[in-house]
């Protein structure tokens, strides 16, 4: 699959994706929610609620905003994407399947010995993986790297990297974010999954970050909030961002989203972060994600 760029969709100053195109994203991120519940009932446990409150991220990047090749997770020129928040992997490995960079069987031995499919996610073994990812607070790093690199060779791609809102309190955040600022790195989209837990808790009880916008207002980022699950909106910006070849600083979304977004009982229990659900409540969370419009 090569993606249509946002430049090319755009009809005038229009960034907005028709019905149609919605309709299909958001199938798209129920897709990501039920194969995380089938993944994690292979390995018995694993990260629920920060892969629920990504799902339209995904969706968007991966199947509307990145340029990208079936097949071929090594073009040259593809959009990268990496992933801070690297416990949330187990919503992109049915993407990377569904664009034929793994094989789809491979999904079904996820975390078992041998398998390269882990809780977090290894780009020494899984082919799509920009960037190895875990360790919170690396990504944006290496996502300027690779942002200036690209500049560097004359490349014309994209690098957007998706960060946990918790990981706001790592240093290494915003030495990245100075960096960025300073080479102006416009083709590096940051996207702030802002959906107020981490492990510990509440982000703003653990150490608060707030306002966030201006922070990265001040570090010289053009920045932006949106609902991180209306797909609309996000896919719009997104779009826009990308197509906006005057911009001379790098971009940061800040998402507002809900963690556990699709089952209600974990939109309201934080416990969820990592757990594991039993065949009872799995079809519960399957047959709310079914029939619920988000």
């Amino acid at each position: 699959m090569s993606a249509i760029t946002a430049t090319q969709r755009r009809v005038g100053n229009d960034y907005e994706p028709s019905a149609a195109e919605i309709a299909r994203l958001r199938e798209k991120a129920r897709f990501v929610r039920l194969e995380t519940i089938r993944l994690i009932e292979i390995a018995k446990v694993g990260h629920y609620s920060s892969v629920f409150s990504a799902a339209e991220i995904f969706s968007a990047l991966y199947y509307d905003v990145m340029e990208l090749k079936q097949g071929e997770p090594a073009w040259p020129d593809r959009d990268r994407f990496l992933m801070g928040k690297g416990h949330a992997a187990v919503g992109l490995f049915p993407i990377l399947a569904d664009l034929g960079y793994i094989e789809k069987g491979v999904l079904d031995g996820y975390t078992r010995l041998g398998n390269p499919l882990g809780d977090h996610p290894d780009m020494r073994k899984v082919p799509g993986i920009d960037f190895s990812s875990g360790s919170i607070g690396h990504a944006l790093s290496a996502g300027a790297g690779m942002a200036w690199g690209g500049r560097a060779s004359n490349r014309d791609f994209n690098v957007f990297v998706m960060l946990g809102d918790g990981e706001m309190q790592e240093g290494q955040v915003w030495e990245a974010a100075l960096f960025g600022a300073h080479h102006k790195l416009s083709k590096l989209i940051a996207i702030v999954d802002r959906n107020g837990f981490q492990l510990d808790g509440a982000v703003d009880d653990v150490i608060g970050v707030e306002p966030l916008d201006a922070k990265w207002r001040a570090f010289g980022w053009e920045t932006h909030v949106v609902d991180g699950h209306n797909l609309a909106e996000l896919t719009a910006l997104l779009r826009r961002l990308k197509a906006d070849e005057t911009r001379k600083t790098p971009a940061c979304i800040i998402a507002r989203t809900l963690k556990g977004k699709g089952v209600s009982y974990m939109e309201t229990e934080p416990g969820w972060h990592l757990g594991y659900l039993a065949p009872e409540d799995a079809e519960r969370a399957v047959a709310e994600i079914m029939s619920r419009e988000i």
